[in-house]
């Protein structure tokens, strides 16, 4: 059978002539004939089936080499290889999806979602929630700032004095409020990272739109849910615990100086509340850069209790008293005014603001 131009190959293939050039140069079509003179390369009409398949497979974005080993195989063996790959190429799409509705909703600052169900397609946990807030017996203003929603909670303690911390705090907390949403599970601790860093950077302009805000900063402890993940961003002095199987912990780590200092063995745990500087932070969000979040992936569990909290509770009330509410007042509500009112007690110093939020199995 007399061979064909590589003009006609490539009308007759659905290949391009500069795709015939490199699919030759790749090994995944060789022409049968090369002129020795001109170069002009040659097919034979029996490889247009072998082309067709090349150019079907590269329309799926099959990479040449996934190609160049399906295409010389047997059909039923060809066939058995691409399922495989179709099977991954649909799990990396619906990983892809998800990812771009949760950008589609924080990106345009929907409004987010009311209800409280989280479904990993797995299970569905719902969280019940109490928030409480109070300035406090020696505050004329609260710098404290907390959000609860279907898939966020977040607590947020401002500081640099009158009206400037409040300012902070209210700030940072908007900036997470768009990942009430639904974020893939795989991305929670991006979002939480790109969150943080973006209200981090919305510090900086306010403080370069109005030097009298300079000064300012807050701490931020925020748990974010997908399905049973639970993904957690901390800085500064504010608290995350869980309880679970009748015990209480302490799920962050204090960026504080008394903190450190206990880490390094230089004082007591006795001491740390008479300590002079025991209020000092060594890391929060003030719009420059050189900071460090702690950033947990966690597994939810029902039954679970989470508490979250500004140093205005615990610093004033102490550890097996706040455990005690916890573990017995069975309202999530009712335990965040429990605990609020044990701080007035103590003499309530600081503002003091607490969410308590229990996670349930749901239909």
């Amino acid at each position: 059978m007399e061979l064909m131009t590589s003009g006609a190959f490539a009308q007759a293939s659905g290949l391009s002539r500069k795709a015939l050039r490199l699919y030759d140069e790749l090994g995944l079509l060789h022409p049968a004939r090369v002129d020795p003179e001109t170069l002009y390369r040659f097919y034979d009409p029996g490889q247009l089936e072998q082309a067709r398949l090349v150019a079907w497979l590269r329309r799926l974005s099959m990479p040449l080499a996934v190609i160049r080993s399906v295409s010389g195989l047997p059909p039923a063996q060809a066939a058995e290889e691409l399922a495989a790959y179709w099977a991954t190429v649909e799990a990396e799409t619906a990983v892809r999806r998800e990812l771009a509705i949760f950008l589609m909703g924080y990106l345009s600052g929907k409004d987010p979602e009311k209800d409280t169900a989280m479904s990993d397609g797995q299970r569905t946990l719902t969280v019940r929630y109490g928030v409480r807030s109070d300035i406090g017996l020696h505050r004329e203003d609260n710098e404290d700032a907390a959000y609860a929603g279907a898939r966020l909670l977040a607590v947020a303690d401002g500081t640099g004095g009158r009206a400037v911390g409040e300012v902070a705090s209210a700030a940072v907390i908007e900036a997470l409020r768009p990942l009430d949403t639904q974020v893939p599970a795989g991305e929670l601790l991006n979002a939480l990272d790109h969150a943080v860093r973006r209200a981090n950077s919305a510090l900086r302009d306010m403080v370069q739109a109005n030097p009298a805000l300079h000064g300012m900063g807050t701490t931020l402890t925020a748990l974010l849910w997908s399905g049973s993940q639970l993904g957690l961003v901390h800085i500064g002095d504010s608290r995350a615990y869980l309880v679970r199987d009748g015990e209480v912990f302490q799920i962050t780590h204090d960026h504080t100086l008394v903190q450190s200092l206990l880490d390094e063995g230089k004082i007591t745990a006795e001491e740390v509340a008479s300590h002079p500087q025991r209020l000092l932070l060594l890391q929060a969000l003030t719009g420059y850069h050189g900071f460090r979040p702690d950033l947990q992936l966690r597994q939810a569990r029902p039954g679970d209790r989470y508490l979250l909290c500004s140093d205005g509770l615990h610093v004033v009330v102490p550890a097996d008293a706040i455990t005690r509410v916890l573990l017995t007042v069975a309202d999530p509500d009712q335990a965040a005014a429990d605990l609020i009112a044990l701080a007035m007690d103590g003499g309530a110093p600081d503002n003091i603001t607490c969410i308590v939020a229990d996670v349930d199995g749901g239909a």
